[in-house]
C-alpha cells in the first residue's frame, strides 16, 4: 500500500462498498472516531485523478478520500461526469447507502474527452447516520434527526482508480491482480473441450 498508514506491516485496504458506508462513512458523520483513522478528506475541485498520489488513501491502484457532496465536481484539466445507474448499499439486508459512479473528462464540460479515470462516490441513505441503530424518544429528537441528515448528505467517501480497459469495471475485478494460481485456474478454461480418461 502507497504512502503512510497506521496499518500494521501486511496489512492491505480492501474495503467493500458495505465497508465504506458503515464502518468509515457512517462514522464520518456522526462525528465518531474511524479506527484506523486513515482516510484523509480532500477537496476535490483542487486536484485532477492523477495527482491524488500523497494526498488520498492510496491502496493499491486505488485512492480513496472524504469529500463534500456539494463541492464542484470540476477540476483545472476537466470534470468528472455521471455514468450508469445508482446502485444501492445494503448491509444485513437493510440499503444504508448509495453508489454513484462517474468519469473522469478533460476538457470543458460538454465537449470533454473521456479518461479511464473511474470515480465511486458513496452517499448514506437518509437515515444512514444513526450508528447504534437504536431511536430516540424525546421531544427534541426531531430536530437532531433533520440537522444529521443535512450533514449525511454533506459527506460522501470516495474511490478513484484508473481502469485498463477504459470502461466502467466492478470494484472487485478493477484493481485485483491475478496470483500464480488465479492464472493456472483461469488458463485451464481454454481446455474445457478435452475429456480425462476414466479410471
Amino acid at each position: 500500500m502507497g504512502g503512510a498508514t497506521n496499518l500494521p506491516p501486511g496489512f492491505h485496504f480492501f474495503p467493500s462498498d458495505e465497508d465504506l458506508v458503515v464502518h468509515f462513512l457512517r462514522r464520518k458523520v456522526a462525528n465518531l472516531p474511524c479506527r484506523p483513522d486513515i482516510i484523509p478528506t480532500v477537496l476535490l475541485p483542487h486536484y485532477n485523478p492523477w495527482e491524488l498520489n500523497g494526498t488520498a488513501l492510496q491502496a493499491g491502484n486505488q485512492w480513496y478520500f472524504f469529500s463534500h457532496a456539494a463541492q464542484s465536481k470540476n477540476s483545472r484539466n476537466g470534470y468528472w461526469n455521471p455514468i450508469g445507474a445508482d446502485e444501492t448499499v445494503t448491509s444485513s439486508g437493510c440499503i444504508v447507502g448509495l453508489k454513484k459512479t462517474f468519469i473522469f473528462c478533460t476538457g470543458e464540460p460538454s465537449k470533454g474527452l473521456k479518461t479511464n479515470w473511474i470515480m465511486h462516490e458513496y452517499h448514506l441513505q437518509d437515515g444512514g447516520y444513526n450508528v447504534s441503530g437504536s431511536s430516540t424518544s424525546d421531544s427534541s429528537s426531531s430536530s437532531r434527526k433533520s440537522q444529521r441528515k443535512r450533514e449525511s448528505n454533506n459527506w460522501v467517501i470516495c474511490r478513484v482508480f484508473e481502469s485498463s480497459c477504459g470502461s466502467q469495471v466492478s470494484f472487485h475485478d478493477e484493481g485485483t491482480e491475478l496470483s500464480c494460481l488465479d492464472e493456472v485456474f483461469l488458463s485451464l478454461d481454454d481446455y474445457d473441450e478435452v475429456s480425462l480418461p476414466n479410471n
